[in-house]
């Protein structure tokens, strides 16, 4: 009986501190930019920039999710191999990408100021970029996937009501059109885009 107790108590006690650990999704999205930010006005090479910032989006976007949501219905057509292929060129081609054009900017300030929870596996988080001599502020709302909550990814960036990922998608769709749904069409995009 004392040990059933003891047992009781343990799992409590592991569940509460679980909790703890669960990261909410605006400061994770807070603690994410601060992180870009400060690399960014660090005196270093665009070079080690970028090495730096792929790090950060590896640990901190979903990857794999944003590539197999911009493929569309295509991704139903593909064979192991294919999604391994495809899964591995279109994170080589987001972390290009994504990365340099970051990399140009200096010192970006954004200031998270809202959340709202869609359900259980999504929340979508409102920021601005501040406003700084001749750019303008920029409105950005941030779709975190929350389905594992120690672990927030982020899953699309919507900036000023223009979603990249569906942006992206739309884009992979117009390639394979173009090329009579062709995966290996839009494989070659992906890898010349993708070669320094």
């Amino acid at each position: 009986m004392k040990n059933k107790k003891i047992l009781i108590f343990l799992l409590i006690y592991l569940i509460s501190f679980t909790k703890v650990l669960s990261i909410e999704p605006d400061v994770f999205v807070q603690s994410t930019v601060n992180r870009a930010s400060k690399l960014l006005s660090e005196n270093i090479s665009k070079k080690e920039k970028i090495l730096k910032l792929k790090k950060i989006a590896k640990e901190t976007v979903d990857i794999k999710g944003i590539g197999l949501y911009t493929l569309g219905s295509a991704r139903k057509n593909l064979n192991e191999d294919q999604k391994k292929t495809y899964n591995d060129l279109f994170e080589n081609y987001f972390l290009k990408s994504f990365s340099s054009r970051l990399a140009e900017y200096t010192n970006p300030e954004i200031d998270v100021f809202d959340k709202k929870i869609l359900n259980e596996n999504y929340t979508i988080v409102n920021s601005l970029l501040v406003a700084k001599g001749d750019r303008p502020e920029v409105k950005i709302d941030w779709r975190i996937y929350t389905k594992d909550p120690d672990n927030p990814l982020i899953r699309d960036l919507i900036i000023e009501g223009l979603s990249l990922a569906r942006t992206q998608k739309e884009e992979f769709s117009s390639i394979l059109n173009s090329n009579n749904g062709d995966l290996n069409s839009l494989f070659e995009v992906l890898k010349e885009f993708s070669q320094d």
